[in-house]
């Protein structure tokens, strides 16, 4: 059976709504990225301070929070409270559950957006926004483009197995990093003209390639077939992992079972996200590097913030062409 969202955002696509300003329509694919999505929240001051402010707005896990709280009119709100967290208050907010699909409920978190976001609406909001979510067991990606703000929202930062997913309208949904880490294409889907994309890169992340390693060498320096064995970069089996907030290892051998799922959650995000970007690339970019500031690292909401400024600052003249070249094409 068809998933009744997706349904409703080719809708959106037959009937978009009539343009707010004489210019192109704005619209905004915040990418996933867990605390380095507080980055967001600077970059889409910046662009309303310089009177670019998004019609459209599609967001992928935390970019899905940080965007319907753009969209409800609460930015201001979030923003004091991620400058508001402390280790200590974030470590409060998980609520552990020891039986059930994930590792936290999410329940003190759904609280807090509930108390924002009330039983606010998708269409009920003044900007276009749409969530990406994937159904479990069936992988399909989901638009999210009507129902409750707070569910959607839930459902696109579910991330598999530290959050419960979340059933809506019969379907258990999670992350929707899993398949559409950046939604340029929802955004395209809801009227877009132009499409900038927001994304976050670590100083240690993200770099792919590949790499051959040997964990073995005859000690006469030779192959099994006598041939001279090249050098190779050895295996890093005792490199100590960077400290991620309070989910880092304390033990040198080998990353925590929290980090290494995390590790492996974000290159596979990493990976769909230049695959996706690369089939429908966005008019312009907006790259927003984090340094060595963990993927839990949520304290650090001052940092990340001023980054986003930064990003956005120096992506200015590129948005400001692309915009130029749309208004000369109409």
């Amino acid at each position: 059976m068809p998933i009744p969202f997706i349904n409703r955002a080719k809708a959106v696509i037959e009937a978009p709504t009539p343009r707010s300003t004489s210019g192109p329509r704005i619209g905004l694919a915040l990418g996933a990225g867990a605390a380095h999505g507080w980055t967001q929240i600077g970059i889409l001051q910046v662009l309303e301070a310089h009177g670019l402010r998004p019609e459209i707005i599609a967001g992928s896990s935390i970019g899905a929070v940080v965007g319907g709280c753009y969209a409800a009119g609460k930015l201001t709100n979030l923003e004091s409270f991620a400058r508001s967290l402390t280790p200590r208050r974030v470590f409060s907010l998980m609520d552990f559950a020891f039986s059930g699909a994930g590792l936290l409920s999410g329940g003190r978190l759904k609280n807090l957006l509930e108390s924002q976001m009330g039983t606010l609406t998708i269409p009920e909001l003044a900007l276009k926004f749409g969530a990406v979510a994937t159904q479990c067991k069936t992988g399909q990606e989901v638009w999210l483009t009507s129902g409750s703000l707070c569910d959607a929202v839930r459902a696109s930062y579910a991330l598999p197995g530290i959050f419960e997913p979340v059933n809506i309208g019969g379907d258990w949904l999670f992350d929707g990093a899993l398949v559409n880490p950046v939604p340029v294409t929802l955004c395209r889907a809801l009227g877009a003209d132009l499409v900038i994309a927001v994304t976050m890169v670590a100083d240690n992340f993200g770099r792919g390639g590949v790499r051959v390693a040997s964990l073995a060498r005859a000690p006469d320096g030779q192959g099994d077939d006598g041939v001279p064995n090249k050098p190779t970069m050895p295996l890093p089996l005792s490199i100590e992992p960077p400290r991620r907030g309070f989910l880092a290892t304390r033990r040198a051998s080998a990353p925590s079972i929290a980090n290494t799922m995390l590790d492996a959650f974000n290159i596979t995000q990493d990976r769909i996200a230049r695959s996706r970007l690369a089939g429908d690339p966005p008019d312009a970019m907006i790259k927003c590097r984090v340094g060595k500031i963990g993927l839990f690292d949520f304290h650090r909401a001052d940092e990340l913030i001023a980054l986003g400024k930064a990003a956005v600052e120096n992506a200015l003249d590129d948005i400001k062409l692309e915009i130029g070249a749309a208004l000369q094409s109409e």
